[in-house]
């Protein structure tokens, strides 16, 4: 018997059918050990030991692992054909020779770049060893993010409060967006016009013609600085006597396809086309590289996603050429196989490009075995893999130059007509910016030189210019490639630590910096700049890369970095809270003071609480606040806000602020905000008594609340009315999950539409049948298949969605999206950390407390 050992069960179950009887695949659903999240864990002083522990789940998959293969002659290591998956089988290995599990056992190391029955046979027929030089460059990364991680976060806990940690490479691209972000606060739009005369040929056709040439001078793009200078050139079209075409150039331009994907373009493609976020477009490609039934079979439908490279297999070009003779005709196809090489910093060009495993798998043909998302992926990878290797598009592009007569006035109209369409039969790429585009496809009446022409009108536009775009998840991914910043792999998930950690949302499809991700960029600038040099982390990378390379020692790599990194941090042990208010406030002044364009003189630092009071960044135990000077003389304080169109909002909504007092209790109302956001408060207590103390519902902003509401939400819960059936008292309030209406031990949520203070009794009723239907066990959303016998479903619960196979349930992690949620990841989520459904846990509890009053006694 021999044993396989993969990453997940989805590609356990593909290639099981390709071995044969003689074959157990075996699934470690990814990493089995890691370093545990406690300092220590990597030690320098030891020449950077590190100390590795395994999970429950991962203990239970080795112990499957183990057991099968004390009773096999052969081990076979087929994780995935990268860095981690070689990391992945060099921790397997570890731990059954830890646990003597490999006596007399072969151990071979196979890999291949897609999961095709010809891809997988030949791997196993040419077995290799693991692969010394990408373990040692996994080690060094695990390292130094580790040494990154919990060295300098501390820094930030100590001298930072409020802030989460900093990460090696996720702090870089924060810098990333808080830079574009200032350079949008210092943006001061310009003004300019620009002037366009609409002709017309002698049979009718009309065209646009811009005004290039005045007095003479060839006209900069703000030499018509206002409507008046506009007005002035638009007079002197207006009074030519004729228009006439002085030359007209045609030139043929090609624009040739683009390589098939890289993982860095498929996720910024899908970003463009799709919507997609970097985390769903990899999941997706997952999905399809480990296999789809189709017909009874599963098979591998694109090769391995994470990859650099974009050349592909002499065999795939073949094919992919063949087809295109035969779907689209011999001018389609060029007359030699296109050749690609990767432009990106540091690539590797080990694999393939992300293509499809054979190309005779159409789209069309794949609708009904694919859902949505895996479908519409498959489809953007499918069309540019086959138009990266047809023929160039071709253009005529015309630009004539046209005289106003009378005057030294000379316009200019460009446009082009698509004579070949090439790729574009196929595949065009998705574009973030889509003006200059539709300029050149304008299309323009055929034109001669001397051709006389008639105005229609003058058209005089005013523009002002923008400020750089903030960056989409398509322009982020390709900034950091373009700047050789991490791997294209490890893409989705620094964004999605970014996010996880408040540091920066997502608004409209772009990334916008919270102020808490702009205080530790500016901490980490101040005060370790260099960690957070572009280029230092870029070279940081290329290491890694010597060292995948066999290039470079990876001990001594680290050496090198924490001689460095280690002193940077002690230099900060005798920093003072003061000087980092100091740095930030100065760093941080523009963004949290900006002067207000309409009130120029006013100073935006002037407290408005006293006379002589200059506001100031803070920092307290929950985080960053805006003080003043004069405390404690004057208590003004108010959050972090940026911008002329928050800092109105700030102030209204800082606190503490009373709302007026109670006429009951003669105690004031106060508006408060904690670290779960914002609160009316009665008082401030008696002696060893809590004040009272209500949140403020989704549906009350902070900033316009009255004393009335704060009184109201104080009173809470409040009567609704009686049952219509039961006769008892509906009730609402507002708990530990928001808002809710409660009958009986029956709650329900209110949604972000219901008022809690006026919600009626009919409004009531109906939330509480639905909430009745989900206790006695409503229909799951859907059935994703059967496992082990039995159905397994999804359904929504109160914390979420969650998946179930008869008594076991398991909440689903926040990167899975339940739309396109399948039956492997499902399944996946049960064996991670699946539990009985039962008594909510009442009896553990008891037992808990039993244990710790035995070992008291």
């Amino acid at each position: 018997m021999n044993v396989v050992v993969v990453e997940s069960p989805a590609k356990a179950k593909t290639i099981n059918k390709y071995l044969g009887d003689d074959f157990r695949v075996l699934a470690s659903y990814g990493h089995v050990r890691d370093l545990p999240p406690k300092d220590g864990s990597v030690r320098p002083e030891d020449d950077f030991a590190m100390d590795w522990t395994v999970d429950p789940q991962g203990d239970k998959r080795l112990k499957e692992i183990a057991q099968a293969v004390k009773q096999s002659d052969r081990l076979y290591l087929a994780t995935d054909p990268d860095r981690e998956g070689e990391a992945i089988s060099w921790h397997i290995i570890e731990e059954l020779a830890r646990r003597r599990a490999l006596k007399d056992v072969d151990v071979k190391r196979v890999s291949f770049n897609e999961i095709t029955k010809s891809a997988v046979t030949e791997a196993f027929a040419n077995p290799r060893e693991l692969n010394k030089e990408l373990i040692e460059a996994y080690l060094a990364r695990r390292a130094l993010d580790y040494l990154v991680g919990f060295t300098l976060s501390p820094v930030l806990w100590r001298k930072l409060p409020g802030s989460r940690s900093a990460g090696r490479v996720q702090s870089v691209a924060l810098r990333l967006i808080c830079e574009r972000e200032s350079e949008i606060e210092a943006f001061r739009p310009q003004e300019y016009w620009t002037v366009l005369a609409r002709l017309q040929t002698e049979d009718g056709n009309s065209f646009d013609a811009r005004l290039t040439h005045l007095d003479g001078k060839k006209l900069g793009k703000f030499d018509l600085p206002d409507e008046a200078a506009a007005k002035r050139a638009a007079g002197i079209l207006e009074e030519a006597r004729g228009f006439s075409v002085e030359k007209v150039e045609t030139k043929q331009v090609r624009r040739n396809p683009q390589p098939p994907f890289t993982t860095s373009t498929l996720q910024q493609e899908a970003s463009r086309k799709l919507g997609f976020s970097a985390t769903r477009t990899m999941r997706q490609a997952q999905q399809l590289y480990e296999g789809v039934d189709i017909g009874g079979e599963t098979v591998g439908l694109i090769t391995y996603m994470r990859t650099d490279g974009v050349q592909m297999s002499r065999e795939a070009i073949s094919a992919v050429r063949e087809m295109i003779g035969s779907d689209h005709g011999d001018s389609y196809l060029p007359d030699k196989p296109r050749a690609y090489s990767s432009r990106a910093k540091n690539a590797q060009e080990a694999h393939e490009a992300v293509r499809p495993t054979n190309f005779s798998r159409r789209p069309e043909a794949l609708r009904r075995v694919l859902d949505g998302d895996a479908f519409r992926l498959y489809e953007l990878i499918w069309k540019r893999a086959v138009a990266s290797q047809m023929e160039s598009a071709r253009f005529d592009q015309v630009t004539a130059d046209i005289a106003a007569e009378g005057s030294d006035a000379r316009l200019r109209a460009t446009g082009s007509v698509l004579k070949f369409d090439g790729f574009l039969t196929l595949y065009q790429e998705g574009r973030d910016d889509t003006e200059d585009e539709e300029e050149a496809q304008r299309r323009l009446p055929p034109l001669n030189n001397n051709q006389p022409l008639q105005r229609e009108k003058v058209i005089p536009e005013q523009h002002f210019t923008q400020p750089p775009p903030r960056y989409t998840e398509a322009s982020l991914v390709s900034k950091l490639e373009e700047l050789g910043i991490g791997r294209p792999s490890t893409y989705a998930s620094i964004i999605q630590v970014l996010q996880d950690r408040d540091y920066v949302r997502l608004e409209k499809k772009r990334f916008v910096p919270e102020d808490r991700g702009r205080v530790v960029v500016a901490f980490l600038e101040s005060f370790f700049n260099r960690y957070v040099q572009y280029n230092f982390t870029a070279d940081l990378e290329e290491q890694l890369d010597e060292i995948s390379g066999g290039r470079a020692d990876w001990k001594q790599v680290l050496r090198d970095f924490w001689e460095a990194f280690s002193g940077a941090v002690e230099e900060t042990k005798d920093l003072k809270i003061s000087d980092v208010i100091e740095a930030l406030d100065e760093e941080l002044g523009p963004h949290f003071f900006p002067h207000d364009p309409k009130n120029p003189d006013k100073d935006p630092r002037a407290c408005p609480s006293c006379d002589d009071g200059r506001l100031g960044l803070k920092i307290g135990r929950s985080g960053g606040f805006i003080g003043c000077s004069n405390y404690p003389d004057c208590t003004y304080t108010r959050a972090l806000a940026a911008g002329p169109e928050t800092a109105a909002e700030a102030e209204a909504e800082g606190g503490p602020r009373a709302l007026g007092t109670d006429p009951d209790t003669g105690e004031t109302v106060y508006l408060k905000k904690g670290p779960y956001g914002f609160y009316v408060q009665l008082g401030e207590g008696g002696k060893g008594e809590k004040p009272k103390r209500v949140s403020l519902p989704p549906n009350i902003a902070p900033a316009e609340i009255t004393l009335d509401q704060g009184l109201q939400l104080l009173a809470l819960p409040r009567e609704v009315g009686r049952h219509p059936e039961t006769g008892e008292t509906i009730a609402a309030g507002i708990g530990r999950y928001g808002p809710y209406v409660k009958h009986g031990s029956t709650f329900k949520s209110l949604t972000p539409d219901d008022d809690v203070l006026h919600i009626g009794l009919n409004r009531a009723v109906a939330l509480l049948a639905e909430a009745g239907k989900q206790r006695r066990g409503a229909e799951p959303l859907r059935t994703l298949g059967e496992h082990e016998g039995q159905p397994v479903t999804l359904h929504k619960g109160r914390y979420g969605p969650y998946v179930r196979r008869g008594d076991m349930i398991a909440s689903l992690q926040k990167a899975d999206d339940p739309e396109s949620l399948d039956l492997e990841t499902a399944v996946a989520r049960l064996a991670e950390k699946g539990k009985k459904l039962g008594a909510k846990g009442r009896g553990k509890r008891k037992s808990g407390r039993a244990k710790a009053s035995a070992g008291k006694g």
